[in-house]
């Protein structure tokens, strides 16, 4: 790189730690609140059972169209640095990732899989790994700190071999980024079936997230010229089924040379424009995300405590049940047991025992019951002994089986999941409201907020 790129370098470096904008900060925020070791929302959503991604701190553009279309140009004029190479379009046949850091460096294959662990799937693709870079470079023009440049291969028809499946890859990246920026080159091959045929894909899921570009408008002749590629292009869109719809909006956008004025409009900010807004609403979902997370821990833990306070009455039942169920499987023997001895005892030694009015209160409930004892005949006796004793031995098993009891949380744990309850009810939630503040005051006085 030449002494001027490095020296811009070393003054942007400089003034990171000082030009922070508020939708930065707000992301790196929240990012803090998931990811904080002991307390971040991740590791109390993983205690209760939940499980939560942290939300990323910049949005993911990918670039996408024929080679030749102008996105290495592009993204050189948003970070107004020569980060891309231009003009070998054909032979880049890679995926490069753009993105702002604290000072210039390129970072190759696990490298860069490494720096973006929500891209790692990508190894499952055959031979993408080997063509994946990253430059990293200390720009803070326009919103780049808030933004992750996708540079996909110049895509064409013909015997042109990729070393991986380009289509399946870019559909793959279209799921995970934010916005798509589609430029169509009418010096090229814009009218390339390979890209048509992806952006009819994208568009069946991601219609939301695509925005066309007539790229290189300056070099396209005449405004008659360029009207003419633009109705070819926006035709052979329209023929697509998934494609067809009413209003395409295909800006002229050209890298602005002052030393090559046109006359052809330049629509460059639209693109811009559109960033901007992708940024916005990401805030946006970011913050309404936090407060979903926060309401959905809240609620695992309240139901965690709950179930605990069930699980403990439950046990308290089943502990009653075998109580009741072992002191009646023991009162069986011993009153046959304590039968046998009241009938081997006279009459002097109950009354020196119990007295006589106790004697005779005993006589009075015992006596239907040794009458039908004594009904039996010898063999039934035994039989009748023999099966109260079963009927004991039953009556501890069934209570053994009544002990079950379910696992319940130790007092530590109940306060330690009342504590976390209370940090996303008083601190997270009030983090987050004032975030959401001070994301309202970019646009919104103190007056209409109410504050």
């Amino acid at each position: 790189m030449s002494g001027k790129v490095k020296g811009r370098s070393a003054a942007n470096a400089d003034s990171m730690a000082g030009r922070v904008s508020c939708d930065e900060r707000i992301l790196r925020d929240i990012h803090q609140l998931y990811t904080e070791a002991d307390s971040g929302l991740i590791p109390v959503a993983e205690s209760v059972g939940v499980k939560l991604l942290p939300p990323r701190k910049k949005i993911t553009v990918m670039l996408m169209g024929n080679h030749s279309a102008g996105k290495s140009s592009f993204i050189n004029w948003y970070v107004e640095e020569h980060i891309q190479r231009t003009g070998v379009a054909i032979e880049t046949q890679g995926f490069s990732f753009v993105t702002s850091g604290r000072k210039r460096e390129s970072l190759t294959g696990n490298a860069t899989l490494h720096l973006y662990p929500h891209f790692k799937p990508l190894q499952e693709f055959k031979g993408v790994s080997e063509y994946l870079s990253t430059e990293i470079c200390t720009s803070r023009q326009k919103r780049f700190s808030l933004v992750t440049f996708v540079d996909s291969p110049g895509l064409v028809d013909g015997d042109m071999k990729y070393p991986f499946d380009v289509d399946e890859v870019i559909l793959w990246l279209g799921e995970l980024c934010d916005l798509i920026l589609v430029f169509f080159d009418p010096m090229g091959q814009a009218l390339c079936k390979r890209t048509l045929n992806i952006v009819e894909s994208l568009n069946e899921k991601h219609g939301d997230r695509l925005h066309f570009y007539l790229s290189k408008a300056d070099e396209a002749g005449g405004e008659s010229d360029r009207q003419r590629v633009m109705m070819q292009i926006v035709q052979e869109l329209c023929k697509r089924p998934g494609l067809n719809k009413c209003g395409f909006d295909m800006p002229t956008i050209y890298i602005p040379n002052p030393n090559k004025p046109s006359r052809c409009v330049n629509q460059i900010e639209e693109v811009c424009r559109a960033i901007e807004k992708t940024i916005n609403q990401t805030v946006q979902n970011t913050l309404n995300s936090l407060e979903k997370d926060c309401e959905l821990i809240c609620e695992a833990i309240t139901d965690k405590l709950i179930s605990d306070r069930q699980n403990s009455l439950q046990n308290r039942r089943a502990r009653c049940q075998s109580c009741f169920l072992s002191l009646l499987g023991f009162c069986i023997p011993l009153a046959l047991l304590a039968l046998l001895l009241l009938g081997t005892l006279s009459k002097e030694l109950l009354d020196m025992a119990l007295g006589q009015q106790g004697r005779e209160t005993l006589s009075l409930y015992l006596t239907p019951v040794v009458k039908i004892y004594d009904s039996l005949s010898g063999e039934q006796q035994l039989y009748s002994c023999g099966g109260l004793v079963l009927l004991s031995f039953l009556l501890l098993i069934v209570a053994r089986f009544a002990l079950r009891t379910r696992p319940t949380l130790s007092g530590k744990q109940k306060r330690q999941l009342q504590e976390k309850l209370e940090y996303i009810q008083e601190v997270v939630k009030t983090k987050k409201k004032n975030l959401y503040e001070e994301y309202l005051r970019q646009s919104v006085s103190d007056h209409d907020m109410d504050l």
